[in-house]
């Protein structure tokens, strides 16, 4: 029998073991979501943007930018969080199905490879920002924009955790 912290890890995928999966989830006519971040401190606004992903189908892939990628986006200061910790805390979310890593700075090729039935973003990216979505409506799938729960961002957390040290 597997204890929950098996389940939670059995949930991070490399993108090779991850296909076979997805694979497996097509063939049983899931619908297919993917979305990507860096989810550096994990907040109410995360939680919110993620379940209503996970409402447009089946399947829930996070794919979560690594460590390094963060740093190149988001600045020398980040992650807060390593990727280890991370992925492990998107993946113990019941609605959650996978999680994998990506390093690249776009999750262009990890779209390409999955090609999931919906691409979701946040609602401050337009049609034209989302990488990915040119690629995912050429096979049919939709592109899914999602409003963010008004004041929850990792930066402000970030700035109230500074100003209070």
């Amino acid at each position: 029998m597997m204890n929950k912290n098996d389940l939670i890890f059995s949930k991070i995928y490399t993108p090779e073991n991850l296909l076979k999966t997805v694979n497996i989830w097509r063939f049983l006519n899931e619908k297919i979501v993917f979305t990507n971040g860096c989810f550096d401190l994990l907040h109410l606004g995360h939680i919110d943007y993620l379940s209503k992903a996970a409402s447009l189908g089946n399947r829930l892939i996070i794919g979560v930018n690594t460590d390094e990628s963060t740093r190149k986006l988001k600045g020398p200061h980040r992650p807060i969080t390593n990727q280890q910790s991370r992925s492990a805390i998107l993946a113990s979310l019941f609605f959650v199905d996978a999680i994998v890593l990506f390093d690249e700075p776009t999750p262009l090729k990890l779209i390409q490879t999955i090609q999931p039935n919906v691409l979701v973003k946040g609602a401050d990216y337009s049609l034209d920002q989302i990488v990915g979505a040119k690629e995912v409506l050429s096979y049919g799938g939709n592109v899914e924009t999602i409003e963010f729960l008004p004041g929850y961002s990792t930066s402000s957390i970030e700035q109230q955790i500074k100003q209070s040290s």
